[in-house]
């Protein structure tokens, strides 16, 4: 009996304490469902996250595809404008046809052109209302005596690079003309142009066959006394020649060109010592300005691969070439602009076909800047708008096929560039 009751006792105390484990277990079972049904629910949502985001769905594609790579921003150049005696009108027409307040430009009327007119190219420089606005033309008021088939026009190219360094921390390429050159595009289209191309290409036309080039320009000997005098005269020779170099290869061609800023420090700069020794040896070199740049450029191995054999211009020589090439007139209209050229040379004072080329191809009247995106006034652009507005027209097109084919030639020959 006693036995019974202590059973009793401790009958229901064991009931309680099975109740409340089953309790305990079922409630951690429906915690452990909760938990592994929300567990299995974020997988599947994730599974659907990554479904929406499976490259195999038309939809993910759509809405994932990334945005189109953006234009390349519009380059600038740097333009080097110089004249002689009675250049001032020639190269004011240049300068105003070339005009685009996005670019830089130096002007250079040399010593042998007047101080009247050196004085007349500043005061329209000072006063021209859009070239103070911008502040974008420098002239070169101490003028540099230059005698063009001596060294001081190498001299004086590389004065105005400096300056455009110095003054202008922002442009892509480098462009020297003279008052003889007129552009066949507008700076619109060549803007527009060059904004696909990389920024180091170096336009220069070049050959490693100098052919007679070696016995009358290489090996003589020459004093330009340009670089001790203030009076214009020729050069003259000296004796004994000299055997053609063994440090470097010697490469020749046109004394227009466009250059990279990259190649333009190099050659201002210059990391080694490659560009002024050979300005030294071209100070004695018949006309060292169809000369020095090509063998800077084709000699340095980071450069060599960059040169797009052109200068982008139309010039009318002789077979052989003389020093200077044929006077364009309106008879070789057709072919500057089949050429695709940027740029033509040389032309006279206020020849015929300059007014052909303002009309057709640059839509320019006399006396203002040539139309393009930048201009809020129509025709004559007397206010400044966007700069980097461009409305790109025919001479474009032109000028792309072009430079394409010179592209496509220069990727495809490779292994021959500067050889």
């Amino acid at each position: 009996m006693k036995s019974m009751n202590l059973e009793k006792k401790w009958l229901f105390p064991l009931v309680l304490s099975a109740i409340v484990c089953f309790f305990v277990v079922v409630t951690s079972f429906n915690m452990g469902l909760i938990t592994s049904l929300h567990t299995i629910n974020s997988i599947f949502l994730s599974h659907v996250k990554l479904n929406q985001t499976n490259p195999y769905f038309a939809e993910s594609i759509i809405n994932q595809a990334p945005p189109p790579p953006a234009r390349p921003p519009v380059p600038r150049f740097a333009y080097l404008v110089s004249g002689s005696k009675n250049d001032l009108e020639k190269l004011w027409r240049t300068l105003q046809a070339l005009y685009h307040p996005r670019n830089y430009y130096v002007v250079h009327l040399d010593l042998e052109s007047s101080v009247q007119e050196r004085l007349e190219l500043a005061s329209r420089v000072e006063k021209e209302p859009i070239f103070a606005q911008v502040g974008n033309v420098h002239m070169i008021t101490k003028a540099n005596m230059v005698t063009y088939r001596g060294p001081t026009m190498v001299a004086n190219t590389l004065h105005a690079c400096a300056i455009l360094l110095k003054k202008y921390q922002d442009w892509d390429w480098f462009i020297n003309l003279s008052a003889s050159d007129y552009p066949l595009v507008t700076q619109d289209d060549l803007l527009y142009t060059f904004s696909d191309l990389k920024r180091e290409f170096n336009f220069i036309e070049y050959s490693s066959r100098l052919g007679w080039k070696e016995g009358q320009r290489a090996m003589p000997l020459l004093i330009d006394p340009g670089l001790y005098k203030t009076t214009k005269s020729d050069i003259f020779w000296v004796s004994p020649k000299r055997a053609l170099p063994t440090a470097f290869k010697l490469f020749a061609g046109s004394a227009w060109m466009i250059l990279s800023r990259a190649f333009v420090e190099y050659c201002i700069l210059g990391w080694d010592n490659l560009p002024r020794t050979l300005l030294m040896y071209y100070t004695n070199f018949v006309s060292s300005p169809e000369g020095y740049f090509q063998t800077v450029a084709c000699n340095a191995p980071e450069f060599a691969t960059t040169v797009i054999n052109h200068d982008l211009h139309f010039i009318s020589w002789d077979r052989p070439p003389k020093q200077h090439p044929h006077n364009l007139n309106i008879n070789d209209t057709s072919r500057m602009i089949a050429s695709g050229a940027a740029f033509a040379r040389k032309f006279r004072r206020d020849d015929p076909v300059l007014d052909k080329i303002d009309k057709e191809l640059l839509r320019r009247k006399n006396g203002s800047f040539t139309p393009g995106g930048w201009c809020t006034s129509r025709p004559s652009c007397l206010k400044v708008g966007n700069p980097a507005k461009l409305k790109p027209g025919p001479g474009a097109k032109r000028l792309r096929r072009l430079i394409g084919k010179l592209v496509l030639s220069t990727n495809t020959t490779r292994q021959q560039q500067c050889k």
